[in-house]
């Protein structure tokens, strides 16, 4: 029996290999990094409690749901990751625990810095107990690359929306704001670009050979592609087949993640609903608001992601949804009771990650 065989068996609940000493140390590390990132930045949120309390007592009937809607949105990228997964043989892992590991995965992005040095690690730790290592590493990779390309997505489709409502007269252009547009579809489409290029030809042993040009890791990557030589080149090729061969999955999982990004602007459209701002209560008028919704996302996480070294980004998406609220019409109080809210309710599920990853 083959490596890929042998990945491809079915593993009962009572036969699954345990994680290894070094395995272990290693999420309790993840784990120590996050529980400190979590007290730091509970101790460093720059609302006052007096701010904080009146905050609540305003919105206790619209914060639940707040955190409810982030449910079916994790259940949606474990899914999407799921796919991945199946699209590359024998699916032997429930989608329930792949939930789990997603909301862990999340919490960790969120906590250190630069995203993805946490969550993605971890995933592939507890994955390849399961599917074996090649499996792991190349099903989290597919599903971060897609979650990162649909959000180039989300930014392009945020941009024609925009330049609607400027034709239909509801928003204005300026020279700051064209400025920032053009920058933002430039940006989204070189990743489009660069990431349908990674899925058809596969990225990792060509960004170790561009990384051994970088002085001070020569030498790293040029023991990583000696060593790992046949792993990589693996990865690399179930990353293309995904793209060229299974072209359903594929679809199906850029759907799934790209409807995911949409949806996400239902947070400030209900935050703004309790706020009692908008445009009456026709069904236009809700239409106008969700629009708008969208855009303050789109602007912000734009703007947050050029910062994303700083864990949880703090400040920038302050200060992003301060100004993405005040372009569109509403004051930045607004857009500050948005990013409270919005931290508020990363303060509660990157808690619930982070206590996920204590479960056995």
């Amino acid at each position: 029996m083959n490596h890929s065989q042998a990945n491809n068996a079915p593993t009962s609940a009572d036969s699954r290999p345990k994680s290894s000493r070094g395995e272990k140390i290693f999420k309790r590390v993840l784990f120590a990094i996050g529980l400190v990132s979590f007290v730091i930045m509970i101790f460093t949120f720059k609302v006052s409690r007096e701010q904080l309390l009146t905050l609540l007592r305003r919105s206790w009937y619209i914060f639940p749901a707040v955190i409810a809607m982030w449910i079916p949105l994790y259940l949606m990228n474990a899914w999407a990751w799921r796919k991945m997964l199946q699209g590359q043989g024998r699916d032997e892992v429930s989608l329930l625990t792949m939930f789990r590991w997603t909301i862990s995965g999340f919490a960790l992005n969120s906590l250190t810095p630069m995203g993805l040095l946490g969550g993605e690690p971890y995933k592939i730790v507890e994955l390849k107990r399961l599917v074996g290592t090649e499996r792991a590493t190349s099903s989290v990779i597919l599903f971060s690359m897609m979650h990162i390309y649909t959000h180039f997505w989300f930014w392009l489709t945020s941009i024609a929306v925009y330049l609607l409502l400027c034709l239909v007269g509801n928003l204005t252009m300026s020279v700051p704001i064209a400025i920032v547009l053009a920058f933002g579809g430039a940006f989204s489409l070189g990743g489009v670009y660069l990431f349908r290029k990674g899925y058809k030809h596969g990225f990792i042993m060509k960004l170790l050979r561009g990384l051994g040009h970088v002085w001070g890791l020569r030498k790293w990557a040029t023991r990583m592609q000696v060593r790992h030589h046949d792993a990589l080149t693996t990865i690399d090729s179930q990353i293309s087949q995904l793209h060229s061969q299974d072209r359903s999955v594929y679809n199906a999982c850029f759907w799934i993640e790209y409807v995911g990004r949409l949806l996400m602007s239902c947070e400030g459209f209900l935050i703004l609903l309790m706020l009692g701002v908008g445009n009456g209560s026709t069904l236009g008028g809700y239409l106008l608001l969700w629009l708008h919704s969208m855009l303050i996302l789109a602007f912000t996480s734009l703007f947050a992601n050029l910062l994303g070294f700083i864990p949880m980004q703090m400040g920038t998406r302050e200060g992003g949804y301060a100004l993405s609220a005040a372009q569109f019409g509403f004051t930045a109080g607004v857009g500050m009771v948005i990013s409270v809210v919005c931290r508020l309710r990363e303060v509660v599920w990157d808690a619930i990650g982070l206590l996920l990853m204590k479960k056995k």
